[in-house]
């Protein structure tokens, strides 16, 4: 039997942002579609406003796949995570090892196809935009929490925010002046700019 399709229908029991108050809750399932999503699109402006080009699909795809492990391990929450270098090495090698045990969920057909996009390198242009478009989904998090009211989120919003500003990527700077602003419409709001 091949476990890996169910494991990953686990994504949406997988709640994140843990450790703080949220007027509404974000599983990684949610997450990863929307880091797909962004990844696609990233790709996709990085490869219209700069030399390099990256496969979109594949940065969709890695997108798609970029939290897997989290099926096994939950989703630590970051300051926890990068508190110091033995912790984020004790977590890496645990990711590693829960990636390992996922890959080996995958049906024997498919294991050649996608095991690569869940113990994925994150390394050159194409892992710079998957990074980016991760960055981007947990920045639209907090700016709709802040807008919410909740300012549990100020601090996590500012920071990643000024993480993305220093990317060398064109496609995020496109994002963040050209798009990120339509994030504060609201459905009457986009209907009424669209005019």
């Amino acid at each position: 039997m091949n476990e890996f399709y169910a494991l990953m229908n686990r994504m949406r029991f997988i709640e994140r942002w843990g450790l703080m108050h949220r007027t509404r809750g974000e599983n990684v399932a949610e997450h990863s579609l929307m880091t797909a999503m962004l990844a696609h699109s990233l790709a996709l402006l990085e490869n219209k406003l700069s030399d390099e080009k990256v496969d979109e699909k594949q940065a969709a795809l890695m997108g798609l796949y970029h939290e897997a492990a989290e099926v096994l391990t939950g989703d630590l929450p970051t300051p926890v995570k990068y508190y110091n270098a033995e912790i984020t090495r004790a977590y890496k090698d645990i990711e590693h090892k829960a990636e390992e045990k996922i890959c080996e969920a995958l049906p024997e057909l498919l294991k050649a196809d996608l095991c690569g996009y869940i113990k994925q390198d994150r390394q050159g242009k194409i892992g710079a935009v998957v990074k980016a478009a991760d960055k981007l989904a947990a920045l639209i998090k907090c700016d709709e929490e802040s807008r919410s009211g909740n300012t549990e989120f100020d601090a996590a919003k500012e920071s990643t925010l000024a993480e993305l500003k220093k990317s060398s990527l064109k496609s995020v700077e496109y994002f963040l002046s050209d798009i990120m602003g339509s994030f504060k419409l609201n459905l009457d709001e986009y209907f009424e700019v669209k005019k």
